[in-house]
């Protein structure tokens, strides 16, 4: 027999020691060694496949198929690719497994063919119950309890579906490996045989995985190389509404979003969110603005609200939720050195409303107007939108994909436009709404409160 080496591996990022180690010099996590088996494989000649010229490569008509959900298919790039490898993660309850029959469910009627969903987690009662929420009752989807990987796969050979679930990839295993499922030689080896599965065979392989307490995808990060498509299940247990995020995606556009909203009978797909994430704004209130920011080829407007007041200890307050700390933290010193505003006695707390993370700088201009708003207690008009990115300076920089912003600011009902010079030189052609460009945040004080003069 052969013999079993023992070796110990980080379970965040996959570092390998012969030893036990407290610390990992990797990426320096405590206490995340764990004692894992490796069993020596044999090594067998493989038939080598052989080269073929790009030209003679055909593809099929229809590509791609739909899941009956637009929203998701949107993040996925237009559908479904045959063959590839769809990650979805996301915090435990979120909605993970419950989007995933549903769109089980729609490819079931898309195609007519198939399905088999392999849980490692659930019962099949508990899967039928949930079924009946969502008011799926089809006889094409194949429900399977097992953890063993090979036997999955010999239940895939016999069945030959049109797609695999996988819940979770933290549950299932390898006889190959004789370490404990969850592993990070476990999660690799699985995610790697399926990988080679469905690329041989063209069966779509979705595998749902957990989380960590951090919100990044629990094991090594080669599990995201390894897939085409990560997906993150994204939304905060206080709202309705869910979003899911491509982080990767070889066949289609990244940081694209699918917003849907939680209800009793399942996910429902919101097709226009930001009429959704402003449907509960009121006006003429001081400190609240609305901006636009585009997630992948999708403008959304959202909410920024902003509370300034005088501190009660010795260190003013700074809470940001939905936007970067340290930006709110360099626009308030640009506020105070460049504007000439006093900030330094104000506790400040900036929120984007609805539970939207804001990563990209578009949301400066706005963030910084509603500081203003909120310590002149001068409220900013209700039709006016404000998106741009401020530099160190004070100067305000134009940004990216500023004409279809303007036009979702137009389509919601909104007047006026507040954006950088840089932007407003483009040929908008809207005679129906104002649109006025400032070059620093000089003019853009002047721009958003001249109603007051």
């Amino acid at each position: 027999m052969a013999k079993i080496k023992i070796s110990y591996q980080c379970q965040a990022c996959g570092y390998s020691s012969p030893k036990w180690l407290g610390r990992c010099p990797d990426c320096e996590a405590w206490n995340s060694f764990a004692e894992e088996k490796l069993k020596p494989k044999n090594l067998r000649s493989q038939s080598a496949s052989e080269p073929v010229m790009l030209d003679s490569v055909e593809i099929k008509d229809g590509f791609r198929y739909g899941t009956g959900i637009d929203e998701f298919d949107r993040v996925l790039g237009g559908g479904v690719v045959p063959g590839s490898v769809i990650l979805v993660g996301g915090d435990p309850g979120i909605g993970k497994s419950t989007l995933l029959l549903q769109s089980m469910n729609g490819i079931v009627n898309k195609l007519g063919s198939t399905v088999l969903y392999v849980s490692a987690e659930e019962s099949l009662p508990q899967i039928k119950i949930r079924a009946g929420r969502l008011g799926i009752g089809c006889d094409r989807i194949a429900l399977l309890f097992e953890t063993s990987l090979e036997n999955i796969f010999m239940t895939v050979e016999k069945m030959k579906p049109a797609a695999i679930v996988v819940d979770s990839i933290q549950t299932v295993f390898t006889d190959t490996l004789p370490s404990a499922s969850g592993s990070v030689g476990q999660i690799r080896e699985c995610s790697s045989k399926l990988m080679v599965y469905a690329k041989k065979t063209g069966i779509p392989v979705f595998i749902i995985g957990h989380v960590t307490k951090e919100g990044a995808l629990a094991g090594p990060r080669l599990l995201e190389h390894i897939v085409d498509t990560v997906l993150y299940f994204e939304g905060d247990r206080g709202h309705s509404y869910r979003i899911l995020r491509s982080v990767k995606n070889r066949f289609g556009s990244t940081n694209e979003i699918g917003v849907f909203e939680m209800g009793e009978h399942g996910l429902i797909e919101v097709i226009n969110p930001s009429a959704l994430f402003l449907s509960e704004r009121h006006g003429n209130n001081g400190g609240s603005a609305v901006t636009s920011s585009v997630e992948g080829t999708r403008p959304l407007l959202v909410e920024v609200q902003s509370l300034v007041s005088p501190t009660s200890f010795g260190m003013p307050r700074r809470t940001a939720i939905g936007i970067d700390l340290n930006r709110v933290n360099l626009l308030i010193a640009v506020c105070e050195k460049i504007g000439g505003i006093p900030l330094g006695t104000m506790d400040i707390f900036v929120n984007v409303v609805g539970g939207l993370r804001i990563v990209e700088p578009a949301a400066d201009l706005c963030v910084l107007m509603t500081i203003i708003s909120s310590l002149r207690e001068r409220s900013i008009k209700e039709d006016t939108i404000i998106f741009g990115e401020v530099g160190l300076t004070g100067e305000v920089r134009s940004v990216a994909n500023a004409e279809i912003r303007v036009k979702e600011a137009r389509k919601i009902g909104f007047k006026r436009v507040i954006l950088p010079q840089g932007n407003r030189e483009n040929d908008f052609n809207m005679s129906d709404i104002s649109i006025t460009g400032v070059r620093d945040i000089h003019e853009a004080i002047e721009a958003v409160f001249d109603h007051f003069k």
